[in-house]
């Protein structure tokens, strides 16, 4: 991508947060992360890839994954959030789109997840088809403030650089 045109590369920004759910496997990033509680959610509650979608959508100038996949379509119902990623990533080939790198940041006190984090990025890159270095992935506590800190939920922000390339 040498000849890429800077005026053609976009941004975009993610923010995703769910309820703690006793009795629900916690996947994040596509990973069933051992835990004594999962998330809440309409799908498989991965807040990670949630927030990485509307970071890829946003760049995009598309709409927010509310309208693509509601959560009052039972089709989404408990759908592997990874499916999800891959219907945006073909959004974004279908526009045109490339996507250079993503970046994810979870906010929860608990677990840990830097013993996932290599099995999360090759689970993430082989869906949108880049480089495992192309995806960042960390975590980070809210300091036990908050509804966060108190552990009733987790958030996680995601950034996304994307090319508009020609439609050759």
């Amino acid at each position: 991508m040498s000849h890429m045109n800077i005026l053609n590369l976009r941004t975009g920004i993610g923010y995703d947060t769910h309820k703690i759910k006793a009795g629900r496997p916690l996947m994040l990033c596509g990973v069933k992360v051992p835990c004594d509680f999962g998330l809440d959610g309409h799908s498989d509650a991965d807040v990670m890839i949630h927030a990485l979608m509307d970071a890829l959508l946003g760049a995009a100038g598309l709409f927010d994954i509310g309208y693509y996949f509601p959560n009052t379509d039972n089709n989404f119902k408990n759908i592997s959030s990874l499916k999800l990623l891959e219907k945006v990533k073909g959004l974004l080939a279908n526009n045109n789109f490339k996507i250079i790198n993503v970046d994810m940041v979870l906010i929860s006190e608990k677990p840990k997840i830097s013993p996932h984090v290599v099995d999360m990025k090759k689970k993430i890159s082989s869906v949108l088809q880049i480089d495992p270095e192309a995806v960042g992935i960390k975590a980070t506590t809210n300091e036990k403030m908050g509804h966060l800190g108190r552990g009733e939920g987790m958030a996680a922000y995601a950034t996304a650089l994307i090319y508009k390339g020609s439609s050759k």
